[in-house]
């Protein structure tokens, strides 16, 4: 079936129910970044791939919004004559509500489907809608009825993430769940965050690839904890540890009947944020109703010292697979066939020969020359493209391990390269370092520290368009809440423990993509009269090339910090490594 024929049917569908538009974005009822293909409803209709993007389909037009990240993907991806591509963030250019505002006659209704939007955005959608006259339904699955041979939810089993990986068990953490219901008063607490389910529960699933969780909801009650899955998916031995613990399982789609019955003096704690509409809806009217950050996002964000070890060992392990890598690829290429998608193969490979490796993180991003330029470049079969010994290859990749999550990009030169990526390549080193090496109080947001990774590409006048840094789960998702280090401020302090992204970059749309990504730890660094200060430690061990370094454009204090890194990096990898691979990191890491 054609993109025109799907939208069609939808347009049937609407004008059965009497709406006059639908709105489609990319989630599920957990509110995945990444859902299953059961929840790819989006993609179904548009074609359009990317991890973030929301749909809007009128009787006569369609467009799909998405940010800088996707949009040289949107325009190879989407049907032009069917989909109109809105640039979000581009100057002029309206957001869907906006949007719908102008094109929508007063007195028409709006669909969503309120499983697949949080209580704080149908609220933001009914509120600006309201002001263009304009109803929004979220009692109705639109699209969802509408998509022909729709993939079944996965029923994968789930597993134990042992307690030696954790540092703490399922027990303890449920705990610190319940002393923050007592302080906040609250007699329920309702998750439905798959990553925040596997974390506290100490279980992993493969309901989603690349994101080691299983669907599930969960109600955590003062004397019980409540968990909704489909029972199959359950192991003999989870299922008597989780009774063990006091968890009593229900049916996966009783979650909404169950909320239905929470009692009306109830006072109920949920993350706006991180909870669908749905679920909101379904609650009494007379429930108490508590709205803040999830508190598993925050306890989960702050990593143990159990974690952050074997994130270290995990790390080193992964730095090893990237040196096999690189060193391979500088061997080879030029010499045999190798494509973007055999690259990623090979590097695959290499990490699966590590220690603790279960699988990759997220679809590696291999993109030679031109589409190094797509921020999340997703090769295939039809876009893949050969390696030449030249231009620039940019490599985002990540493994999931029992001890960890990494993620990792890393630019090298194949062979001769324009005189214009050394400098680019140079500033966006700057960058990495600014940051690297911030001195902060507590306190500080994201938004705070993220020009320090931009000030010297704005100096140039160059720029990107995706976040500087996103937190990251341990051996769960690649992209993990609440800290973001970007110029749109969420609120949300930098605190010790955290681990995020440090990844500026630069693109030259046709030519390339320079992004260089470390993942960093928040730590105190020392505590005066003036308060506590904070500093990042680089986590990650692998050589970032200096064959595209303009030493001229670094400081003194750049040069230091980039030779100790290396010093390091070759310090601690060169005794896992044989002594071809020391030989050949020796001369990565060498000085400038």
């Amino acid at each position: 079936m054609q993109i025109s024929e799907r939208l069609l049917a939808l347009r049937n569908k609407m004008d059965a129910l009497g709406v006059e538009a639908c709105i489609i974005p990319s989630g599920d009822p957990h509110l995945s970044e990444y859902p299953s293909e059961h929840w790819k409803i989006r993609e179904w209709f548009s074609g359009f791939t990317g991890s973030a993007g929301t749909l809007v389909v009128t009787t006569e037009e369609a467009g799909l919004w998405t940010d800088s990240r996707y949009f040289l993907q949107a325009e190879d991806e989407l049907d032009a004559q069917c989909i109109q591509l809105f640039r979000e963030g581009d100057p002029g250019v309206p957001d869907y509500t906006q949007w719908l505002g102008e094109v929508l006659m007063p007195g028409s209704k709006v669909a969503v489907n309120g499983e697949t939007v949080s209580v704080s955005l149908l609220r933001r959608i009914s509120r600006e809608l309201r002001t263009a006259q304009v109803s929004v339904d979220a009692s109705h699955a639109v699209a969802e009825e509408v998509y022909d041979g729709r993939p079944p939810i996965p029923e994968n089993d789930v597993f134990l993430h042992e307690e030696k990986w954790c540092g703490a068990s399922r027990s303890e953490k449920l705990e610190q769940v319940h002393q923050i219901m007592r302080k906040n008063g609250a007699s329920h607490y309702i998750s439905a965050a798959l990553d925040e389910i596997a974390w506290v529960l100490n279980l992993r699933g493969n309901d989603v690839p690349y994101n080691p969780v299983f669907h599930a909801f969960m109600i955590v009650e003062t004397s019980q904890v409540k968990l909704f899955i489909n029972p199959h998916k359950l192991t003999a031995q989870i299922a008597r540890k989780l009774e063990a613990d006091n968890i009593k399982v229900s049916l996966y789609e009783e979650i909404y009947k169950h909320i239905r019955h929470i009692p009306e003096d109830a006072t109920v704690l949920l993350d706006p944020d991180r909870t669908n509409s749905a679920i909101f809806a379904a609650l009494s009217p007379k429930v108490t109703k508590k709205e803040q950050l999830s508190p598993l996002t925050r306890l989960k964000a702050q990593k143990s010292d159990t974690e952050v070890q074997h994130l270290r060992e995990t790390l080193l392990n992964d730095g090893v697979a990237m040196v096999h890598f690189l060193k391979w690829l500088e061997d080879h290429v030029g010499k045999e066939k190798i494509t973007e998608l055999s690259a990623a193969q090979k590097l695959k490979s290499f990490r699966a020969a590590q220690p603790g490796f279960v699988g990759e993180s997220f679809g590696t991003i291999s993109g030679y020359a031109g589409h190094g330029a797509i921020v999340h470049y997703s090769v295939n079969e039809e876009s893949d493209v050969e390696l030449k010994p030249e231009g620039l290859y940019l490599i985002d990749s990540g493994g999931q391990y029992h001890g960890g999550t990494t993620d990792i990009t890393r630019t090298v030169p194949l062979g001769k390269f324009p005189e214009q990526a050394r400098t680019d390549y140079t500033l966006v080193l700057k960058g990495h370092i600014a940051l690297a090496c911030a001195v902060f109080p507590k306190g500080t947001r994201g938004v705070h520290l993220d020009i320090l990774a931009r000030k010297a590409l704005w100096e140039h006048g160059l720029n990107y368009g995706h976040g500087t840094g996103h937190g990251i789960g341990y051996f769960l998702n690649v992209h993990e809440g609440p800290q973001s280090i970007r110029p749109q401020d969420n609120g949300i302090e930098m605190e010790p423990g955290m681990i995020s992204s440090n990844e500026p970059g630069v693109y030259r749309r046709d030519q390339y993509g320079i992004r260089i990504e470390n993942l960093i730890l928040s730590r105190v660094k020392q505590e005066s009269e003036f308060g506590t200060f904070m500093d990042f430690e680089t986590l990650t061990l692998c050589p970032i090339d200096s064959r595209l370094v303009d030493a001229g454009l670094l400081t003194p204090d750049e040069k230091a910090w980039f030779n100790n890194y290396h010093q390091r990096v070759y310090e601690q990898l060169a005794p896992r490594l044989d002594q071809d691979h020391q030989q050949w990191l020796k001369e990565k890491t060498k000085a400038i």
